[in-house]
């Protein structure tokens, strides 16, 4: 299950990202939002798509040191990105991933909780990425997905389309899903 072009991002484009969420992060802290997503002690998350890794300290606290979090990524610069934010903020619990494509290495079955925040926008095959999810995470796991820079009945229309997902609660920031 490869990419599709545009789905990663110049290293160039990856940088200047990376630049703006810093500015962005002191003006709207991320834990903001992780507060209502529902993340617990001892979970399993995934960060899929962590970009620069601006989510993994705040998860990281809230699935505490018996939990884990995996931050997943296609650009070998946010990997990188998060190994230095691992070891400079020493959070043993987080575990860096490179996906190729939309194949995540994960184990099936893994993720007690999988969020997706502002990338749904760049794939090119939602059914595609959405199995993937759906293959990770566990029965009865959620789902927490953002429209990115779209709008929200098109993020709808994708995920109803993959057959995969059942929308059980709607925020302005967020949809909630759980696996059929």
């Amino acid at each position: 299950m490869q990419a599709r072009a545009g789905e990663r991002m110049s290293d160039t484009g990856f940088r200047i990202m990376s630049a703006f969420f810093r500015i962005q992060d002191l003006i709207w802290p991320p834990d903001r939002l992780l507060d209502q997503i529902g993340i617990r002690e001892r979970m399993t998350v995934v960060d899929y798509g962590c970009g620069p890794g601006r989510y993994i300290a705040g998860a990281s606290r809230r699935v505490g040191r018996t939990g884990r979090l995996y931050a997943v990524d296609i650009h070998e610069l946010a990997i990188e990105a998060v190994v230095r934010r691992v070891r400079e903020e020493r959070l043993i619990n987080v575990v860096p991933v490179l996906a190729r494509g939309y194949d995540s290495g994960l184990p099936a079955g893994t993720a007690d909780l999988v969020y997706a925040l502002d990338m749904f926008h760049m794939i090119r095959d939602p059914s595609a990425f959405l199995g993937e999810l759906h293959r990770i995470i566990k029965p009865g796991g959620v789902l927490v997905i953002d429209d990115g820079h779209q709008p929200r009945e098109v993020t709808l229309k994708k995920i109803r389309a993959s057959g995969l997902w059942v929308v059980e609660h709607e925020t302005a920031a967020f949809l909630r899903c759980r696996p059929k």
